[in-house]
């Protein structure tokens, strides 16, 4: 198990089949779902899927969405990371973009914004990148609050494959000054 950043009650990792069962349990539940293509998976073959093309873009990439532990339990209890578009979207190409997902039993747990602040302190300091931006569904106000405690700055909305979606931004010049409490 390769470890690539620890918080207090955090750890982050590449993801590994040994999660597929945890990711299962999140990615069926359709709460999840709402606001992400609101396509639940329906077996574990798909999630072997998904990992699969995670590892692959680890090794091109560097980086992808890790794991999220939970220190206490042991438990992967979602996923968070950095996603490396070198395809255009929303006239951007060649960057990095925040994502995060969790099993709706840890809503509210405040992993969002642990995980990704670490997320984010790893990507100004090892990738060399000057933003990072981050997308969600406009009706997702969790997921707006998350964005802006960490200081995400609000852009534009785009049209995203049909739908509506909110562009976010976050310069390195700026992340020192508006990391959040941990």
């Amino acid at each position: 198990m390769k470890i690539i950043v620890e918080t207090a009650r955090l750890i982050l990792r590449e993801l590994e089949y040994t999660d597929e069962r945890d990711l299962f349990e999140m990615d069926s539940d359709p709460e999840v779902h709402l606001f992400i293509e609101n396509n639940p998976v329906k077996s574990i073959d798909e999630i072997r899927k998904v990992i699969a093309m995670l590892k692959v873009q680890y090794e091109e990439n560097g980086i992808a969405r890790w794991a999220v532990v939970d220190k206490l339990t042991n438990e992967c209890v979602g996923w968070s990371g950095l996603k490396y578009f070198d395809q255009p979207l929303n006239n951007h190409q060649n960057f990095y973009e925040l994502g995060y997902r969790f099993k709706r039993k840890h809503w509210g747990k405040g992993f969002a914004t642990e995980s990704s602040a670490a997320i984010l302190d790893y990507g100004f300091k090892h990738l060399n990148t000057d933003k990072i931006f981050a997308i969600s569904d406009p009706r997702n106000v969790n997921s707006k609050k998350v964005l802006t405690k960490l200081g995400f700055d609000f852009q534009e909305t785009f049209d995203y494959e049909g739908d509506p979606t909110d562009w976010f931004e976050l310069k390195k010049a700026t992340w020192g000054h508006k990391k959040p409490n941990r």
